[in-house]
């Protein structure tokens, strides 16, 4: 057993702020000294490069001088946002000791520690999006996996080969991991957010059964279908221990279990969220995204829901009809009504976070009793569907018991942060209401005892007064001391006056001065009180969140659906991918928005007979436009949307792959080529003939028989024996003889229309193959130098002309041929008589004959 260290040598606070450091080793400690916290030693070195904020060195302790940093209270949160998101851990030590009565340095205690995965003030939070802390633990080819959004009380547990952690890690996008420090997979490395390493022994399985059935208060887990999920129990383990520590108590709020399978979700595999741009975009922007052009949620609650149902779809229909169902019923009686009611709601779901957490602020309070007033406008604008609607609306039946209690504890405008004061309501408690009496009826006391005074005593220059110093006195001059009653004690003699207390005044004195002091203690108590009661209504305060955004989320649908003219899918048992005018979401947005024109709608048939569309066609004419919106109106039509289309029609669906676009990895010693074939080796092992697959120019990283054989190959795969949808772009001409011998599979291409060196694109898909790439004309339009157009046309016809006629090799590096004739030709008449006039030098009756005379030589 390891020796405590000895900080004796050090100063009593420093003593103290040593002793937090050792059981915080891995954060920094914030010390509250004051008005400000204060980082010292390493800490403030680090927080010095992190924050560029000054250090300094002050006094002595332990025989060296203290070096130390500090931000403002009133400043903390914005200095811990940037330490969030640079990955940082902070435990924050309040002063919880009573200054004016401590005896050496007040006493200090972490109140809570705020890491990436922890956090619950809102303004660290993004909006739109929930924080999730994972865990993950390796057990033997098993990973279990644990998540936990704090701010929705969300609880989740799977289970997955390693292979498939990086599909996981993609869909949750945790904000922090925990592993088991002595064995942490290789995979996990794949996350892109802080890791942390936790002891071995709390990633145990029947700690975490126990830890996960004293959460969810049941006597055991198989009611969730998850008792033999051992592994994911594991790691539950550690996700709750290491939550329970930051938060610095029990997370009274999390009553719910969520078990993923990833047999019952369809498979989103990170390649196919990167190129579809779910979320983000190949840039890493948030927009345009598909879940850009969805979200008109008026709450942040309202687009984390849309976020959750695009990322987590159902391979089963049941849930997205539903959500159909309820859609369409908004739509018939108009969504807008309930859009405007759910203006004015508040995020419920962090706010009854903050609750169990004993965070939540005055003004949130406040919003969330202007919401529970909202409830029964916002239930008269639901229709109903004898459906999904009508659930929801059973949520919105919150107790009148919380309005009522909000309404009259908390003020009409309360101030900020509840150590301000100011908080509860007048006539909520006689107690506080007496001690601010006191407060503000202080000088009509004192006028009042004045006047009383004087008459009692008979000495009219007597005065009543007050100062910070000798508190509360009775001011009579030296010739009129001989008046003073016996009642009168002395205070204070000065050089011609004498000042005097009286029983009344020395009352009031005791009960003033303290009063601000005590009013405020007052409010703390009954605050917390306050909190206790909204505590036990949380189950009631977690369903009404849960439901508001759902119906935010549905509205936005709707809203969408009809502002963008978007139709209702049919699910059907047979395989069938039908979709008449489709159209692409997010480009059919970006072209509304900067006046581009018009979206070229086109249809999508595949069924049992038609698995493969041989796509070719021209750079920019829409091949991969085509490819991803047949994936994005599937994709939306599995988690419950309307689609961008006329009609539509879908079969049942498992997964969604995709291999578009040219990247590598160098950083993991993939080039361009090794990536696209492990991206393709990745569907052929996982896509099933109920999967949708997506191959944009698959094989053009290598040369054009190996390409060529590559590509043929991976369709003859994905046709013979995957059996899968496939929509398979290519610039290999040779591959549109593949549906002569492949009977599921046919041609189709992009249109595009040539006039002279110029050409247009029509963006339609059209029956059969295409006749050619016009890659040099796409060259002409990027802007490459006409020289390299004209040698690289040249070379073009001379290579076509050898492959038709076996000549002999071509001169790829031969000079570009010279300009069209008509520039070197011999100049007309009219030319040379033009360039043989000066302007400058022409009177005004030669320039008249010029003109007659071009005239003339004009004519034919």
């Amino acid at each position: 057993m390891s020796q405590a260290p000895d900080f004796s040598a050090h100063t009593p606070v420093m003593q103290q702020y040593f002793r937090l450091k050792a059981d915080h080793p891995d954060s920094l400690v914030f010390f509250r000294m004051g008005d400000f916290y204060e980082v010292f030693y390493d800490d403030a070195r680090k927080c010095n490069q992190l924050l560029d904020i000054t250090i300094t060195t002050r006094g002595q302790s332990g025989g060296a001088p203290v070096v130390m940093a500090g931000v403002p209270v009133h400043a903390l949160e914005s200095y811990l946002a940037k330490l969030i998101k640079l990955g940082e851990a902070v435990a924050i030590a309040e002063q919880v000791g009573d200054v004016a009565t401590a005896k050496g340095p007040v006493e200090r205690k972490v109140m809570r520690i705020v890491t990436p995965g922890t956090v619950t003030d809102g303004e660290l939070l993004d909006e739109k999006q929930d924080s999730v802390l994972l865990a993950v633990v390796s057990q033997g080819k098993t990973l279990g996996l644990a998540w936990l959004s704090i701010t929705a009380g969300q609880l989740g547990l799977a289970e997955c080969a390693e292979r498939e952690l990086p599909s996981w890690l993609s869909r949750l996008n945790p904000a922090e991991v925990l592993v088991d420090r002595e064995k942490q997979p290789a995979a996990v490395l794949a996350a892109r957010a802080p890791i942390t390493n936790r002891p071995g022994w709390q990633f145990d399985s029947t700690l975490g059964t126990r830890k996960l059935c004293e959460q969810l208060g049941v006597a055991s887990l198989q009611g969730y279908n998850a008792q033999s999920l051992t592994a994911a129990q594991a790691a539950a383990a550690a996700l709750l221990s290491y939550a329970e520590h930051t938060q610095g108590r029990a997370l009274a709020h999390v009553k719910s279990l969520t078990v993923q399978r990833a047999s019952e979700l369809l498979d989103l595999p990170p390649a196919t969220q990167r190129n579809l741009e779910l979320t983000v975009t190949l840039r890493g922007e948030t927009a345009p995204t598909l879940l850009s052009v969805i979200d008109s949620c008026r709450t942040g609650m309202g687009s984390r829901a849309l976020r959750q149902w695009l990322l987590y779809p159902k391979r089963a229909r049941n849930e997205a009809m539903f959500r159909h169902e309820a859609i369409a019923a908004l739509m018939a009686a108009g969504p807008e009504p309930l859009r405007e009611a759910l203006r004015h709601v508040s995020d419920v779901e962090r706010i009854a976070a903050r609750v169990a957490l004993r965070q939540v602020r005055p003004r949130e309070l406040t919003g969330l009793r202007a919401t529970l007033q909202t409830l029964p406008e916002l239930r008269e604008t639901l229709p109903a569907d004898g459906g999904l609607l009508d659930h929801l609306a059973e949520g919105l039946l919150a107790s009148p018991h919380i309005e009522e209690l909000l309404r009259r504890a908390i003020a009409e405008e309360p101030a900020v942060l509840m150590r301000d004061g100011g908080v509860i309501a007048d006539g909520f408690d006689a107690a506080l209401d007496e001690l601010r009496g006191i407060q503000n009826n202080c000088d009509a006391f004192l006028l009042d005892l004045e006047t009383r005074e004087r008459a009692r005593t008979g000495i009219a220059n007597l005065r009543v007064q007050f100062n910070k110093v000798h508190g509360f006195y009775i001011e009579v001059t030296q010739g009129q001391v001989d008046k003073v009653p016996m009642d009168y004690q002395r205070r204070q003699t000065l050089k011609n006056a004498e000042r005097y207390i009286t029983p009344e005044l020395k009352t009031f004195e005791d009960k003033a001065l303290s009063a601000n002091e005590r009013a405020l203690a007052r409010e703390k108590y009954l605050y917390e009180q306050l909190i206790d009661q909204l505590t036990e209504e949380l189950p009631a305060l977690v369903a009404l969140g849960r439901s508001l955004a759902s119906l935010d989320a549905l509205a936005a649908l709707a809203e969408r659906a009809g502002t963008l003219r978007w139709c209702r899918p049919e699910f059907v048992n047979q395989p069938a991918i039908d979709i008449t005018a489709g159209r692409h979401p997010v480009v059919e947005s970006r072209l509304r928005e900067t006046g581009g024109g018009e979206f070229m709608a086109n249809d999508c048939r595949l069924d049992a007979r038609t698995r493969m569309l041989m796509i070719t066609g021209p750079n920019m004419g829409g091949k991969s436009t085509f490819m991803r919106q047949v994936a994005l109106i599937s994709l939306l039509a599995a988690m419950g949307s309307f689609v961008p289309a006329d009609a539509c029609r879908l079969g049942p669906m498992d997964a969604i792959h995709t291999r578009i676009g040219a990247a590598d990895d160098l950083a993991n010693a993939q080039s361009t080529f090794m990536l696209e074939m492990t991206e393709g080796a990745a569907i052929l092992h996982g896509a099933t003939d109920q999967s949708l697959v997506l191959m944009d120019e698959i094989g053009r990283g290598t040369s054009t028989f190996d390409g060529l054989a590559l590509a043929s190959a991976i369709a003859s795969h994905l046709h013979d024996k995957s059996r899968s949808f496939t929509l398979f772009a290519t610039h290999y001409f040779e591959l549109t003889e593949f549906p002569a011998k492949h009977s599921q599979a046919i041609n189709c291409h992009v249109s595009a229309v040539e006039s002279g060196e110029d050409i247009v694109f029509l963006h339609e898909i059209q029956p059969g193959p295409a006749s050619r790439s016009y890659g040099v004309q796409v060259a002409r339009l990027a802007g490459m130098p006409a020289s390299l157009v004209r040698q690289a046309r040249a070379t073009l016809e001379a290579l076509e002309a050898k492959a038709a006629a076996g000549d002999a090799q071509i001169d790829l590096f031969a000079a570009p041929p010279p300009a069209p004739a008509a520039a070197t030709a011999e100049p007309s008449p009219l030319q040379e008589a033009m360039d043989a006039v000066d302007p400058d030098a022409l009177t005004p009756r030669e320039a008249l004959d010029l003109v007659y005379k071009l005239k003339k030589l004009s004519l034919p």
